[in-house]
């Protein structure tokens, strides 16, 4: 075998190792990271995305007696009915504040809750997203909220094609390392 066949052939081993890794260390952050219950915290914040259950199920769990407080995050046009009725929505019992994120990314989502941990002194956020997206989230809001955040997903089922995933994976796996590596902009 030639030097340039054998060099070739390190590289492409060596690539499938690297693959075969981001394919099982991104299972284990993105598709079936381990789930903790929710807990009490001093607000749920639901982040925006597709209307998938999240608005109503994280103002089910303030509901249910895990926060007073519900941040929405609403990026969505201002006809959005989802938005609308969940924006409108009264309850003695919580307080719902919905919120246009700027700049319109998680990082906007976390300088907004931010803003309102200080108001109001919080010392526990629990995030509401896609559990594909909980890792990154994380990273972001405890970068700029200094404070203990729980993640808990929208519980649904995600029905992707592997080429869907692999996506998923290179996104976040990106997304997470520019967060790292910029971190949270200053007030």
């Amino acid at each position: 075998m030639s030097g340039g066949v054998r060099v070739i052939g390190i590289l492409v081993a060596a690539l499938m190792v690297v693959q075969l890794g981001g394919a099982v260390v991104g299972y284990r952050l993105f598709t079936d990271p381990p789930a903790r219950p929710p807990v009490h915290s001093d607000a749920i914040v639901v982040l925006g995305g597709e209307h998938d259950g999240r608005e109503a199920f994280g103002i089910d769990l303030a509901r249910a007696g895990f926060a007073n407080t519900v941040l929405l995050s609403n990026p969505y046009p201002d006809d959005d009915p989802t938005m609308r009725a969940a924006c409108q929505s009264s309850d003695r019992q919580i307080t719902i504040i919905c919120f246009t994120p700027r700049p319109s990314t998680t990082t906007g989502e976390a300088l907004f809750t931010r803003e309102q941990a200080r108001a109001h002194h919080w010392s526990r956020v629990t995030v509401v997203s896609w559990r594909h997206h909980l890792f990154r989230a994380g990273v972001i809001f405890r970068q700029c909220l200094g404070i203990d955040v729980e993640l808990v997903a929208v519980p649904r089922t995600y029905h992707f094609s592997l080429g869907a995933w692999a996506f998923v994976y290179a996104y976040q796996f990106a997304g997470t390392a520019r967060a790292s590596l910029t971190g949270c902009p200053p007030d």
